[in-house]
């Protein structure tokens, strides 16, 4: 096993890059995926267990909260989260804290991923994704030395009201936003998007991809879809998709990444 293992969750691939810009400063590192079940559990061993992931509707994304729960943790491993959004962080690093005591967490801010709701750049700051991803690099670098010295955060992560009730919805709401997918004909039938589904929700049917209604809406089949040619309700038709520049939708589907 190695030194220290990263769980990790994305969507647009911006908390797969934090992740691998956090491992590359702490070396012998294992960047664990959960957009499925994840491939190790057992990490008892580990000297430095961190998650890093999306704020989600105020929430975990996926079955984030579930696939935590299934982990073993050493009693006296250093722990940490860190959190990407857009404009505000959610309370998923409380829900994490209830389950596995954090030492230490942080958040960033970057592109947004629901572009069926507001456009990529709509961030608090607002920036260009140039200016985030440099952002987003240089604080994953000072995150990393923090975790690097074992540095604890003097408080528990906040959990605001509003977003406790957001995150409470949106399971409920999903899996209506899942049917307002949609596919034009650019559509060149490559499949990628059906690789990418986490839950398995999108069939490929006579050369198409066919969506069901068991969605996490971690949009990597829309943003990463080579011909644009997906679309979620009418909003998405002429705004401009994002994908992390540093992850390749192969990336996602890594089950364990090292970095030495």
């Amino acid at each position: 096993m190695s030194k220290n293992v990263i769980y990790c969750f994305s969507g647009t691939g911006n908390c797969l890059d934090i992740a691998k810009n956090i491992a590359k400063v702490l070396g012998d590192t294992d960047i664990v995926m959960m957009r499925r079940l994840p491939a190790v559990r057992d990490v008892h061993e580990a000297e430095r267990v961190g998650f890093v992931f999306p704020c989600h509707a105020g929430g975990l994304p996926g079955e984030v909260e579930r696939f935590v729960r299934r982990l073993f943790i050493g009693a006296n491993t250093y722990t940490f989260g860190v959190v990407s959004f857009a404009g505000y962080p959610g309370i998923g690093l409380s829900k994490i804290n209830e389950i596995v005591p954090l030492d230490y967490h942080a958040g960033i801010s970057h592109q947004s991923a629901c572009i069926w709701l507001m456009p990529h750049t709509l961030m608090i700051p607002p920036l260009t994704p140039e200016k985030a991803q440099k952002r987003s690099e240089e604080l994953a670098a000072k995150i990393a030395e923090d975790v690097k010295n074992k540095v604890r955060s003097d408080k528990a992560p906040s959990a605001p009201l509003f977003n406790r009730l957001e995150a409470s919805v949106w399971p409920k709401l999903a899996p209506k936003k899942a049917a307002a997918f949609t596919v034009t004909g650019r559509c060149i039938g490559c499949g990628q998007c059906a690789s990418l589904c986490p839950k398995g929700n999108i069939k490929m049917v006579a050369g198409r991809p066919d969506f069901g209604t068991d969605c996490v809406q971690c949009l990597s089949c829309l943003q990463f879809c080579p011909r644009q040619a997906i679309n979620m309700g009418g909003a998405t038709v002429t705004r401009e998709r994002y994908h992390n520049p540093n992850v390749s939708a192969k990336d996602l589907n890594e089950t364990v990444i090292h970095i030495d």
